[in-house]
């Protein structure tokens, strides 16, 4: 079972429905041109467009999993106490006292641009739970991280 936002289910549905219904066709066209050139077992078009169409029904069965598995979270239900999924997190990097804030998302709605961080990466683990003035430290590939919460928002 996966949890995430109301926004990022309906962004997964929107996604899903763009692979089934415009990309999967304009495969299946160019799969069928290709087709009518001749031989196949030089054609490499034909070949290029069977490789398409293959990834994009494993993306598409990805997704529809995805979709299957997922539950959407109340958020009216959560408490802001403590850090939990959908929580925004303000937080202090102690070793060079930056600070940064980051929600707390579904490993299918985190984004770092966004601002948006997996609840099962190294740096969610160890902040989930977690209340405001706790300190973690967090192994990442660059070391040792350690990070003061400052707030916690829904």
């Amino acid at each position: 079972m996966e949890y995430m936002s109301q926004e990022g289910y309906d962004k997964l549905v929107a996604e899903l429905r763009q692979m089934e219904n415009v990309e999967l066709p304009q495969v299946r066209e160019a799969i069928a041109e290709a087709r009518d050139k001749g031989d196949l077992s030089e054609n490499f078009e034909y070949h290029a467009a069977k490789r398409e169409q293959s990834r994009l029904l494993g993306r598409i069965r990805f997704k529809q999993r995805v979709l299957a598995n997922a539950r959407v979270i109340d958020t009216s239900r959560l408490g802001a106490d403590t850090v939990q999924l959908l929580c925004k997190v303000g937080m202090t990097n102690m070793g060079n006292n930056s600070k940064m804030t980051y929600t707390m998302a579904s490993p299918h709605e985190a984004n770092l641009r966004e601002g948006k961080i997996s609840i099962k990466s190294p740096i969610g683990q160890a902040l989930l739970g977690k209340k405001i003035g706790d300190t973690v430290t967090v192994r990442v590939p660059a070391g040792l991280l350690k990070l003061h919460i400052d707030s916690i928002e829904r």
